[in-house]
């Protein structure tokens, strides 16, 4: 009986998440339909990408003008944490 509480335990666990999407910041250029996203996954708060960014996300989504906005979106695991910067610009 204990062997299936713990197994129980463990699945409940590793599909729990809770997302989040907070804006970081805007700016007065145009907003427009240019979206580009860079994405990363830390485990115990080591991050798996190092060129995760602002830079990153635009080169993604070839935005060359300015970026109208940037929103982080963090969905957290019970030990992993996603994350996701989004950028748009016209």
């Amino acid at each position: 009986m204990k062997k299936i509480y713990i197994i129980a335990t463990l699945a409940t666990l590793s599909l729990t998440s809770c997302t989040v999407i907070a804006p970081i910041t805007a700016s007065r250029a145009e907003l427009g339909t240019a979206r580009g996203i860079s994405e990363t996954t830390s485990f115990l708060g080591i991050e798996f990408n190092k060129n995760y960014g602002v830079k990153e996300a635009a080169n993604n989504g070839k935005i060359k003008t300015a970026i109208a906005t940037v929103d982080e979106k963090v969905t957290n695991y019970y030990i992993f944490k996603k994350k996701q910067l989004i950028v748009t610009a016209k």
